[in-house]
């Protein structure tokens, strides 16, 4: 079993009447069943209502399933005596680092989640020390959240969830606030600490050049998954990723198009670096 795992997911919002009857259901995860091994780095994909921020808060028991079983590192996220330990073992980011950073000056605030599961004080700070270093905001220890670009924050919030030692972080559209500088900040540092920690790296998204380099891709649509592949199995199907709503990477948009107009080049091109030494070719 993959340290991720769920089997025939499905998960629904429910809305009541005064009298606390139920008035209506929504499907928002629909039998879903994925498996994510230790160590991969995976994106999920897909515009907005397709159920993948509601299924990443299944990855550390934020939701519990309508039916259906989702698993972390083994435990089933319906069983509440497992609760703190799959909080533990997965670690989530959302979208907004200001909903996540609570201190007054970032070491602490990186601080505040070792501190809560008891760890003694030398190793807290050794904990702190690792984190920021990772992430690579060691210079900003000093410094007041609130003077930090977003980037730079949502650093800060990935170094306070790293801190907890998760062996799996869940980044619900880390980069959606961020302009270009800072999305590209932040997914240097999760790439850094899938490859040099070994940490399992769940990336939502919607920034099509975000997951070119992950292991897998899932794509969402209506609740379910309806593509999975490499990124370049994906990305090979682009008039199935329209049909979706889903854009791809500009360069592999061109290289499709040159491909239509008659210009022999393969699919799934992924890189300029790519389609420069296709044409070459």
């Amino acid at each position: 079993m993959g340290i991720i795992k769920a089997r025939d997911l499905k998960y629904e919002y429910f809305k009541y009447d005064d009298n606390g009857q139920t008035q209506e259901s929504q499907t928002a995860v629909d039998s879903v069943n994925l498996d994510i091994r230790e160590g991969q780095f995976i994106s999920i994909l897909g515009h907005n209502g397709s159920g993948k921020s509601t299924l990443a808060k299944h990855m550390n028991a934020l939701l519990i399933p309508t039916e259906g079983t989702m698993w972390v590192d083994g435990k089933d996220t319906a069983a509440m005596e497992e609760l703190w330990e799959i909080r533990q073992t997965a670690g989530m980011v959302f979208q907004n680092p200001d909903n996540q950073i609570i201190g007054t000056v970032v070491e602490e605030d990186v601080g505040f989640g070792p501190e809560n599961m008891g760890v003694p004080t030398d190793a807290i700070w050794a904990r702190v020390d690792k984190s920021l270093e990772a992430v690579g905001m060691t210079p900003f220890r000093h410094r007041s959240p609130n003077k930090l670009s977003g980037g730079q924050k949502q650093r800060v919030a990935i170094a306070g969830v790293m801190a907890m030692q998760p062996k799996c972080i869940i980044l619900d559209e880390p980069t959606a606030m961020l302009d270009p500088n800072g999305r590209k900040e932040v997914l240097q540092a999760v790439h850094e600490l899938n490859k040099n920690q070994g940490i399992t790296v769940i990336l939502i998204t919607h920034y099509m050049e975000e997951v070119i380099d992950s292991d897998k891709v899932f794509v969402m649509d209506q609740g379910q998954i309806v593509m999975e592949g490499t990124p370049r199995e994906i990305f090979s199907r682009v008039e199935e990723l329209k049909h979706y709503r889903l854009d791809v990477p500009q360069v592999t948009l061109l290289a499709y198009e040159l491909k239509k107009a008659g210009v022999m080049v393969p699919d799934g091109i992924l890189t300029a670096k790519e389609l420069v030494d296709a044409l070459c070719h």
